[in-house]
């Protein structure tokens, strides 16, 4: 295996030298059918550029008939995969966060984990809508540091927009699905990846809601608030739990839900803007698949590399809200 790979210890069953878990090699995926924002504005009797001012979002790729879900989950997975250069064997859990698998039974994690070529991974689905991908995370952690697992791969995936009234401005242009993951393992020394921080509340569950065979409803104003406000006060935990400051945060990885949300955010905690990823024009909200698709892009265009300190936060519906900081990278 080349040198810039983790090695990947095989017997879960005896002493482990290892007591932390190491997180890096985003991959992505997402449809390649694309809907601009002039269809949606033409459509609400807006102009394209109101939903630019509103959301920061250009385009949105969604699922074209007969593609699934774990296809995009599949891809990204794999992409990630290829990024840490591991064999699919290397992989003793997959798993997935989603709120929109393809039915209703069975998960999509087996199905991705068959689709990949990890065979003999355990697999199951994380359910925490847009908090998801964080959550996931946390379970990973956990795994990795009980040594129940020494590789796991983390995916974040919806496809929302299916579920979308398209005569609804609240939510119209909001979504898109796509697909994003990361690889994380068994490493040395401990405290690479933060004890997560999660939060719920289901008081005000109703804000954002879909039922079965359902369209989502959002109530926008006052998400946008809870939103604002629970980011961050989570990071504030994050952070202090961490015994840090932000300016130890080298980049802020936040749910990609709407551009003013990240603004918000940023200004209440005194934060530059280079140092919030925003990939949210090109992809909208893909709910638990945003974060790692932001991490995805970053790594691609050389904005995060390894030995950076991430945030990663997000808010969803539910209400749940969580962060965990990470200090980025697999080697060593």
């Amino acid at each position: 295996m080349p040198d810039a790979a983790v090695t990947v210890r095989r017997a879960l069953g005896s002493e482990r030298a290892v007591a932390g878990a190491a997180i890096g090699a985003a991959g992505m995926a997402v449809p390649e059918k694309v809907i601009e924002n002039e269809e949606i504005a033409e459509r609400l009797g807006v102009e394209p550029q109101w939903i630019v001012k509103r959301t920061g979002i250009s385009r949105r790729h969604v699922l074209a008939p007969g593609e699934r879900l774990v296809d995009i989950a599949a891809r990204a997975g794999g992409a990630a995969l290829a990024r840490a250069q591991l064999d699919p064997d290397d992989v003793d859990l997959v798993l997935v966060a989603t709120t929109t698998k393809d039915q209703i039974t069975p998960d999509a994690a087996p199905l991705v984990a068959t689709e990949i070529g990890a065979r003999r991974a355990g697999a199951f689905d994380v359910g925490a809508a847009c908090t998801g991908f964080v959550a996931g995370v946390a379970v990973a952690r956990g795994q990795i540091e009980t040594g129940a697992a020494e590789c796991v791969l983390v995916i974040g995936a919806d496809a929302l927009f299916q579920h979308l009234d398209p005569d609804d401005k609240r939510t119209a242009a909001l979504f898109g699905d796509g697909a994003g993951a990361v690889v994380m393992t068994a490493t040395e020394p401990p405290g690479r990846v933060s004890l997560p921080v999660l939060r719920s509340n289901g008081d005000q569950a109703e804000l954002v809601f879909a039922d079965h065979g359902a369209k989502v409803e959002m109530a926008g104003r006052e998400t946008f608030e809870n939103a604002v406000a629970l980011l961050s006060e989570v990071t504030g935990e994050a952070l202090e739990g961490a015994g840090i400051e932000t300016e130890d945060i080298d980049l802020f990885v936040y749910h990609q839900a709407n551009r003013r949300i990240l603004r918000a955010v940023g200004e209440r905690l005194g934060l530059q803007s280079e140092r919030v990823l925003d990939y949210i024009a090109e992809y909208a909200n893909t709910s638990a698949g945003t974060i790692p698709i932001a991490l995805a892009e970053a790594q691609a265009d050389g904005t995060l590399a390894s030995g950076q300190r991430l945030l990663l936060a997000a808010f969803g519906a539910g209400f749940t809200w969580g962060a965990v900081i990470v200090d980025w990278g697999l080697e060593g």
